[in-house]
């Protein structure tokens, strides 16, 4: 049987192919329950995100007003004109999540470090679990949807900003992304499983368009009410 990561990155399009680029942008709409939790419905809507492929930096434009960007690394949030005019910073951002509770409302920085953290993982799945310090190990597999999906759990590494340090994904007989399980340390520690549909070809990189995120209960199952999170792509351009 083929290495499960090696399926994996050779069904999505290749490590070689995937090493030849740097950049990602990403047209996107994020929407769901948590937003209305959090007291920021609407304000992911019609975004794109910029991705460094192989270094965690993101930004997402426009955010949180039409003429600015935020601008993520794991230690700081920026938000900046969209002529590189820095108006506002927050040192440590992970670090204001503490002591928060589920039903707290989050501010423009809680927004971006989430969203940023969350997406700059999703948009480099499963070719992040190749890079230095990552530690992979196929656990047994899972039966959904009517098919045998198996499952990769995975290490990351401390330098890496995630949603939690080991994260579940599942893998279809195509090797294509099925469900991608986590906890959600800055919500203190809520489930989730994110399903990844809508297969889409983007030169030569195969990436899920749709991801439909909801909790999951003590025995892995999905809890279907509500829709934590949706998150729809338009088109996605590799440099």
């Amino acid at each position: 049987m083929k290495n499960l990561l090696e399926l994996a990155v050779d069904s999505h399009g290749g490590l070689d192919r995937w090493n030849g680029f740097t950049k990602l942008r990403a047209e996107v709409s994020i929407a769901g329950a948590i937003w209305q939790v959090k007291q920021q419905p609407g304000l992911l809507i019609d975004k794109v995100f910029e991705v460094r492929t192989h270094k965690q930096q993101l930004t997402v434009s426009p955010f949180p007003t039409p003429d600015e960007r935020s601008v993520f690394v794991p230690e700081r949030i920026v938000f900046e004109t969209l002529d590189s005019v820095v108006v506002e910073t927050r040192d440590n951002p992970e670090a204001s999540f503490i002591g928060q509770k589920f039903q707290d409302p989050w501010d423009k920085f809680h927004v971006a470090f989430f969203a940023s953290e969350a997406l700059w993982t999703y948009l480099t799945l499963p070719f992040l679990y190749t890079y230095p310090g990552f530690e992979c190990e196929e656990i047994e597999p899972w039966h959904e949807n009517g098919e045998d999906w198996r499952r990769l759990k995975v290490t990351f590494p401390d330098h890496i900003v995630s949603h939690s340090k080991t994260q579940i994904t599942h893998f279809g007989p195509d090797g294509l992304m099925r469900r991608h399980d986590y906890t959600v340390d800055i919500l203190g520690g809520a489930t989730g499983a994110n399903y990844t549909t809508n297969y889409r070809d983007f030169q030569g990189i195969k990436m899920p368009s749709t991801r439909r995120i909801y909790a999951y209960d003590d025995a892995m199952l999905k809890v279907p009410e509500p829709l934590l999170v949706s998150l729809d792509f338009g088109n996605l351009t590799f440099s």
